[in-house]
Order: C-alpha cells, then sequence, then structure tokens
C-alpha cells in the first residue's frame, strides 16, 4: 500500500509540475460549407472557447468563392487553406491528435482532405453535419443532369467520380454525422436518402445525431452536441 502510495503520488506530482500536459487539448478544425465564412462557426468557436479551448486551438479554414457556389467544387485552390488547416493542426497538436468538424460541403472537403495527406490516424474525431457523402440529387446523377461544377466529376452528383472515389476511406479513430430529415440542402430534391441510407451518414460511422433543424440549423444550433462528441 505505501508503494502504491508513493507510485500515485510521484504521478501527481509530475502532473502539478508539468500543467501544459494537463491542460492539452486536441486542435480542432472548423471547415465551412460552400460559400460560407469562417464565422458561420461562431457559435461552436464561441463552445470550444468557454470549454477551456485557446484561439489558437481553433483552425477556421477559409475556401472558396463566396460569391459564386455553384463554381466551388474539391478540386484546386478550394482544397489548399483545408489542407493547410489539417496540416498546421497536426503539427501544433500537444497530443499528436487532432478533431475535424465540418459543415455541408465542408464534410466532403475536409474528409477529402484526410484521405489525401493520409492524415487517417493523426484524427481523433471526426463530425459531419448536413453534409452530402452521398450526394445530392438535385445535382443529377453523374454525368447526367449535371448543370454546373459543384455538382460535376469533382462535385455533389448522385455517383460522381470524386464521391465514388471517397466512398469507404478511413477519416479518424471516431466518426460521426448530424443529419435532419427537413435540411432543405441535402433534401431538396424531397428524399434526403440516396440508396436508402440518410446522404449526410458516413460510412463505418460510430453514431449519427438526428435534429428537427434546417440545414444551417444543424450546424449554429448543435454545439453542445458537436463539443461532446470531441471531449
Amino acid at each position: 500500500m505505501k508503494t502504491y502510495l508513493y507510485c500515485l503520488f510521484g504521478l501527481l506530482s509530475l502532473f502539478a509540475a508539468n500543467p501544459v500536459h494537463a491542460q492539452c487539448k486536441d486542435p480542432v478544425v472548423l471547415v465551412h460549407g460552400n460559400a460560407a465564412l469562417p464565422d458561420s462557426w461562431d457559435n461552436t468557436v464561441s463552445a470550444l472557447l468557454s470549454a477551456g479551448y485557446s484561439t489558437q486551438d481553433i483552425y477556421l479554414p477559409d475556401w472558396g468563392s463566396k460569391t459564386c457556389a455553384a463554381c466551388n467544387n474539391h478540386s484546386g485552390a478550394e482544397e489548399t487553406p483545408v489542407r493547410n488547416a489539417i496540416i498546421n493542426a497536426v503539427n501544433a497538436s500537444c497530443s499528436g491528435k487532432i478533431d475535424v468538424i465540418g459543415h455541408s460541403m465542408g464534410v466532403t472537403l475536409a474528409a477529402q482532405q484526410i484521405d489525401k495527406l493520409a492524415a487517417s490516424s493523426y484524427v481523433d474525431t471526426f463530425v459531419g453535419i448536413a453534409g452530402a457523402m452521398r450526394g445530392l440529387w438535385s445535382c443529377g446523377v453523374y454525368p447526367y443532369n449535371v448543370w454546373n461544377s459543384t455538382c460535376g466529376y469533382y462535385g455533389l452528383s448522385v455517383q460522381s467520380p470524386f464521391l465514388d472515389g471517397l466512398y469507404g476511406v478511413p477519416l479518424g479513430d471516431k466518426v460521426y454525422s448530424i443529419k435532419s430529415y427537413i435540411d432543405q440542402i441535402v433534401c431538396a430534391s424531397g428524399t434526403c436518402t440516396v440508396g436508402g441510407v440518410h446522404s449526410s451518414r458516413i460510412w463505418y460511422e460510430d453514431a449519427t445525431y438526428t435534429f428537427s433543424l434546417g440545414h444551417f440549423g444543424l450546424q449554429t444550433d448543435t454545439t453542445s452536441t458537436q463539443l461532446q462528441l470531441i471531449q
């Protein structure tokens, strides 16, 4: 018993003398949706700060055109800010792990960059909010009725080469989706499912959460769930 107490005291002394270790939090990368701004994450950022994260722990890549949503896809300039944020977050991590939360097209863009960087082993938790992981019926079925870049080869048409190539790739140690059946983007065609599965659901996910919220409310009004999932 005495030996155990000495060992316990030694561990407690180590933590007391090493407060940085005790305060270590995984950096969080927040990837906004198509034509949105980083400040669309303001509610999540406020919740993270209240939970003890610092501004240095939060990465907010700003990607894509804000004036031409139909011009954005998953190829080229849209990729770079997200890729850099993931790299910088991993390099700054005190634990060697990061958390990634994406909204809408930011879900598929974040997933693509994790895949391209072979970074899934560095991702503790991946959370996809209102993503179109299986495509949007409003974008058509590739290559038919594909009417813009967002829906094209590197876009979100059902069975696009981009989505087919992304399907099944590992995204992190834990994977979750947050979805709605009244999502005005994912369910714009009148159905939310592709092949009988809600398009916002992610392959091999650990759990999925459903809210009676619209596409943008899923991002702004689920902050308690977001924080719970990355703890």
